[in-house]
């Protein structure tokens, strides 16, 4: 019995999970976790990573066809999936025995297996019925992608996220991507680069449409001109097999438009994975599949915490790591070391993405007056030097305190710059401190200071 009680047992080895459980471990915690398939959870095995390595082979490929505008030769460039593929595989591998490595150097136990919380301080794993009792319970259990209720999603050739990173015989001529999100636009980025004919469809009237108008106007401008369909405010109807293919059928102002592909990737969001984690005898208050928690992570039930996808938080890696730390931190009666108001937003497109605070337009609609700064990257040596497509950074002031309020940055090194302007936000610093740094030039980080200078 002493050997399977611990302080902590996280439920789940995604971002949120081994963070927090690493995090317990040096707080002087008896920490364990469990974990139904890798560790690393979909970030690691089925999301990020795999992404990000796949944006930078086709980053590559995109650059060598670019390359004759600059007078060199790269006629007849081809590229082995294969490849590409496994070398994606290797990355998400070293990094799943990186996570491993740090249990095991933090003492934390690690066990394999889908959990269930059967009472208030036990877990039972379901593959061994080995028992697991413990103070304290953190569900981390992360996310799964999205199904809509559209005929013909079980067809050949019809995936989720999940299923085109696990595709390694190559890509599809003509691929459809139903959904114009985040996920949507970052896999429409890999797969055109990596020659296939991209069509997006969106149900809303812009890509993107929870980020800053203008980014998602400039990039739906960038992705047309890289050779992509894009439709919006389209519903699809259904998708059936036609002519050995597949078709898409989707109304779109009272007409009704079929779209041939040889695969379709349904991107339409991801909900959260609570189901069957909880026995009928532990009343933890769930909403529409959301495990609600109050300011501190805690659950209904004493004794139960939930961080990440699982819960109603935004659902980003680093959000999920920034919480796991602050439940680490509150077990072992520790002060929270993170903000968690100011949440970084960024998507891998070309140029990159990356959003922080509020837009002007946000503040309009909450009575607050805002002062703006804007560059942009037409004017930046670096964006020049690198054959970078239009973009900017966009800031955002709050007018009687002066105070940086929110970011939005469409350009090279975006998902890097924005650290400086969520550091910013979180400090409080206005236009003034902000403007006092020095900036290296030539770089990318000159277009913060461009928009410092032309705030107004």
């Amino acid at each position: 019995m002493e050997e399977n009680s611990f302080d902590l047992v996280v439920v789940g080895a995604g971002p949120g999970g081994y963070t927090a459980a690493v995090s317990a471990a040096k707080f002087g915690l008896k920490t364990a976790v469990v974990e139904a398939r890798e560790a690393g959870g979909t970030c690691l095995n089925r999301g990020c990573m795999p992404t990000k390595t796949l944006l930078h082979s086709a980053e590559i490929l995109r650059r060598l066809r670019e390359s004759e505008e600059l007078g060199i030769c790269a006629e007849n460039i081809g590229f082995d999936y294969g490849k590409i593929f496994a070398r994606k595989e290797e990355v998400s591998s070293k990094l799943r025995a990186g996570i491993e490595q740090l249990f095991k150097a933090n003492k934390v136990a690690f066990f394999r297996g889908k959990a269930k919380i059967s009472a208030p301080g036990e877990i039972e794993i379901a593959e061994t019925s080995e028992k697991l009792f413990a103070k304290n319970i953190l569900v981390a259990a992360g996310s799964e992608p999205a199904l809509p209720p559209i005929p013909g999603l079980d067809l050949p050739g019809v995936l989720t996220s999940d299923g085109l990173l696990a595709k390694s015989d190559g890509v599809f001529p003509r691929l459809v991507i139903i959904g114009g999100g985040v996920i949507g636009a970052e896999f429409a980025s890999v797969f055109s680069a990596l020659g296939s004919k991209v069509t997006i469809i969106e149900a809303l009237d812009r890509i993107t449409a929870t980020l800053d108008r203008e980014i998602s106007q400039n990039l739906s401008m960038i992705l047309k001109k890289e050779g992509m369909e894009i439709f919006t405010a389209a519903r699809v109807e259904k998708i059936e097999q036609a002519d050995g293919a597949l078709s898409v059928t989707f109304s779109q102002k009272e007409k009704t438009v079929n779209v041939p592909a040889d695969g379709v990737l349904v991107a339409v969001g991801r909900r959260p994975a609570s189901a069957e984690i909880f026995s009928e005898n532990v009343p933890v208050e769930i909403e529409r599949g959301f495990i609600l928690t109050d300011e501190n992570f805690q659950t209904s039930v004493p004794g139960i915490f939930a961080i990440g996808d699982v819960t109603k938080s935004v659902q980003l890696a680093h959000v999920a790591s920034s919480q796991g730390i602050c439940v680490a931190e509150f077990l072992a009666g520790k002060p929270r070391s993170i903000d968690l108001s100011a949440v970084p937003a960024c998507i891998y497109t070309n140029p990159e993405i990356a959003c922080v605070g509020i837009t002007a337009d946000q503040a309009k609609e909450r009575g607050i007056a805002v002062k703006t700064g804007k560059a942009v990257t037409g004017a930046n040596g670096r964006s020049l030097i690198d054959c970078q497509p239009r973009g900017f950074v966009k800031l955002v002031f709050d007018a009687d305190s002066g105070k940086i309020i929110g970011a939005q940055l469409m350009c090279a090194r975006a998902t890097d710059l924005i650290g400086e302007l969520a550091t910013a936000l979180v400090n409080g610093l206005t236009a003034e401190r902000l403007g006092r740094a020095m900036r290296a030039h030539p770089t990318f980080g000159e277009l913060i200071g461009a928009a410092i200078s032309a705030v107004r």
